[in-house]
């Protein structure tokens, strides 16, 4: 059974950093293009970034460009987000998200519908 497990959430103030990390299991991870989303209280689950296969290829959201980076260990099974500059609006629960599909790296990594398998989230509180 595939499994996605996140940590490195946590409760900081504006203008720190966290590295979230997802470790995968029961999946060929090297074969997936993974993602991070978010969602905040009351609010729809929104992408944050995007990783390919190989780690050759990135998306992200308008609203962390430039603030967060996305990367991936496929010798490790990993996928790590690293937040810096965060701000009150980055607080929500944070989920890692496998996608299981052949189909090229692009634009549709921003959607939910494309991800075959999510992880259960972890919380990411920013206080100002």
């Amino acid at each position: 059974q595939v499994q996605l497990v996140e940590s490195g959430g946590g409760l900081v103030q504006a203008g720190a950093s966290l590295r979230l990390s997802c470790a995968g299991s029961s999946l060929s991870f090297s074969l997936y293009n993974m993602g991070w989303f978010r969602q905040a209280p009351g609010k729809e689950r929104e992408f944050v970034a995007a990783i390919s296969r190989n780690g050759g290829n990135t998306l992200y959201a308008d609203a962390v460009k430039g603030r967060f980076i996305i990367s991936r260990d496929n010798t490790k099974d990993t996928l790590d987000l690293q937040m810096n500059n965060l701000k009150p609006e980055d607080t929500a629960v944070y989920y890692c998200a496998a996608d299981r599909s052949l189909i090229p790296f692009g634009v549709r990594l921003k959607s939910r519908s494309t991800y075959s398998y999510w992880g259960q989230g972890t919380q990411v509180t920013v206080s100002s």
